[in-house]
């Protein structure tokens, strides 16, 4: 019997556990000195689709000026309403849980929740996730988008190892079943 799939977080956030800050702005993320690219091409090769919120998607799309840094990978926006995506990447407005659970169990390698927290929420709350990979930045932003929200849920999680990759310290988490 081959494994299930996984579906894996790997994210960076600010020290006081901010993904952005309100206005989406990223700029405190590259004050930072790392190291390399620290650590994403390793973790880039372990997955072949990647999962986005419609704001994640859309503030991709114009930050990135059509330059698309996905193409080789197949992609799904979460949205609730329909719009017309590049060839690797559909619109989905289905419920999370099932649609999810569907694409861990076909045939293919890891799944990545790009973001947001929004949609990050919802995978916790529905119990999918099966790793974390959380870069912390030594950089407190005071407020923004925290990468969890507040909720009734727990989830319990094992620490499979850390990486530092120079002032970034990269905590890597399974989730216990």
């Amino acid at each position: 019997m081959r494994n299930q799939r996984k579906l894996v977080l790997f994210i960076a956030i600010s020290l006081d556990g901010y993904i952005a800050t309100k206005n989406d702005d990223l700029n405190w993320l590259f004050k930072v000195e790392g190291e390399g690219d620290n650590g994403y091409s390793e973790f880039f090769e372990t997955v072949d689709t990647i999962l986005f919120g419609r704001r994640t998607y859309d503030w991709l799309m114009e930050h990135e000026a059509g330059n698309f840094p996905y193409k080789d990978k197949e992609c799904y926006v979460f949205s609730r309403s329909a719009a017309n995506g590049l060839n690797n990447v559909k619109f989905v407005n289905e419920d999370i849980v099932e649609f999810t659970n569907k694409l861990k169990s076909a045939e293919g390698n890891n799944i990545w929740i790009v973001g947001g927290g929004e949609l990050l929420h919802y995978f916790l709350k529905g119990k999918l996730v099966d790793e974390m990979i959380i870069t912390i930045a030594p950089t407190i932003i005071g407020e923004g988008i925290p990468l969890f929200k507040a909720d009734q849920y727990q989830l319990d999680l094992t620490l499979k190892g850390t990486r530092r990759f120079n002032q970034f310290v990269e905590l890597h988490y399974d989730v216990k079943k």
